[in-house]
């Protein structure tokens, strides 16, 4: 007898707890209801947003390659960037280039100080200030061209060793052969040195009538 009261209480409490979550899933399953809605929605949206972002970066792609294939820097300028100051850098690196392979390199450096005036991104900045350098350096003011290497060879910067390498270059302009010898020899025991790099400084060496390393010299002479 006390089996069958305790089996009873024992039902009697389940269909309790099942009417409670019953009662409970009635009042508040609207909110779990919403938060599936609200994740999948969410998840919806965002892939949306990224489909979009995908096919407007691919259609300026498209647009900038063809302005390149049309060889007309004032093209590749005039490609709407949609809204990106990243798009619009670095089409005026481009530009900048088709205006330097063409023999306009006034034009080029005027491009090159117009991303560097309105690029956000750091790294986009630094490569227009440099190739500006590379491609004029030594029409430039002596204190901004120092002023600009300065700041792109301190250590670790994204362009250090190329930097270096033009103010290598800035002191041979300067007629300062030693000076430049001694820091391509500083260039040369850095690491992360790129075999064009490493070429590049050993070809300066002999041009200034230095003598290179043998390995160097092997690299030279290849």
């Amino acid at each position: 007898m006390a089996n069958q009261n305790d089996s009873f209480i024992d039902e009697v409490t389940e269909e309790l707890r099942r009417d409670r979550l019953y009662g409970a899933m009635r009042r508040y399953g609207w909110i779990g209801i919403l938060l599936i809605v609200v994740i999948v929605g969410g998840a919806a949206w965002r892939e949306y947003s990224l489909a979009r972002k995908r096919a407007a970066a691919e259609a300026w792609g498209d647009a900038i390659l063809a302005a390149e294939a049309a060889d007309d820097p004032a093209a590749i300028l005039a490609v709407d960037p949609r809204g990106s100051t990243g798009r619009a850098a670095l089409a005026g690196l481009l530009a900048a280039g088709e205006y330097a392979g063409s023999g306009d390199d006034a034009a080029a450096a005027e491009t090159l100080r117009g991303v560097s005036d309105a690029a956000e991104r750091a790294v986009l900045i630094d490569l227009a200030q440099l190739k500006l350098v590379m491609l004029n350096g030594s029409d430039m003011d002596p204190s901004e061209r120092d002023a600009i290497l300065t700041r792109l060879s301190r250590t670790g910067a994204p362009f250090e060793l190329l930097a270096l390498e033009q103010k290598a270059v800035a002191l041979v302009d300067a007629g300062r052969s030693e000076d430049a010898v001694s820091l391509i020899r500083q260039i040369q025991q850095k690491d992360g040195l790129t075999e064009a790099l490493r070429r590049r400084l050993s070809e300066m060496m002999i041009a200034l009538g230095a003598e290179p390393e043998p390995a160097d010299m092997a690299d030279a002479t290849n």
